[in-house]
C-alpha cells in the first residue's frame, strides 16, 4: 500500500485517523479511507464521546499502541470530528513500523 495515514516529520509523526467512539473495546481496524479518498487509521474505542471522554481514550490508546507517553501524543485537528489529526512526538521511523505492524 502505497498510501498511508501517516507521514514523517522532523519530531515524530502526523498521523490522520477516523476515530469511532462507543465501542465494545479499544482497537484498531486497519486502514480505510475518508470520504475525499486519503488514507486514515480506524480507530475504535469504548469510551463514549462526552465532555472530551472519547479523545482522552484515544490519546492513552494510542500511547500505549506506540510505546509512548500519551502526553507525547496531540490532536492538531479534529478535536470534536470523527476524522482527527495527532502528532506523535518521537522517532519517526520506529513509530511508523509499530503503527503499520498495529493496523494490521
Amino acid at each position: 500500500m502505497a498510501d498511508l495515514p501517516w507521514q514523517a516529520q522532523e519530531s515524530g509523526l502526523a498521523l490522520s485517523l477516523r476515530l469511532t467512539p462507543k465501542a465494545g473495546r479499544d482497537q484498531i481496524d486497519g486502514i480505510g479511507e475518508d470520504p475525499s479518498g486519503k488514507p486514515v487509521l480506524l480507530v475504535r474505542v469504548a469510551a463514549q464521546p462526552l465532555d472530551g471522554a472519547a479523545n482522552k481514550a484515544l490519546l492513552k490508546f494510542l500511547g500505549k499502541v506506540c510505546g509512548v507517553a500519551k502526553s507525547r501524543l496531540q490532536i492538531t485537528s479534529g478535536e470534536t470530528s470523527r476524522f482527527k489529526r495527532l502528532m506523535i512526538n518521537g522517532d519517526p521511523s520506529a513509530l511508523a513500523k509499530t503503527l503499520s505492524e498495529a493496523a494490521k
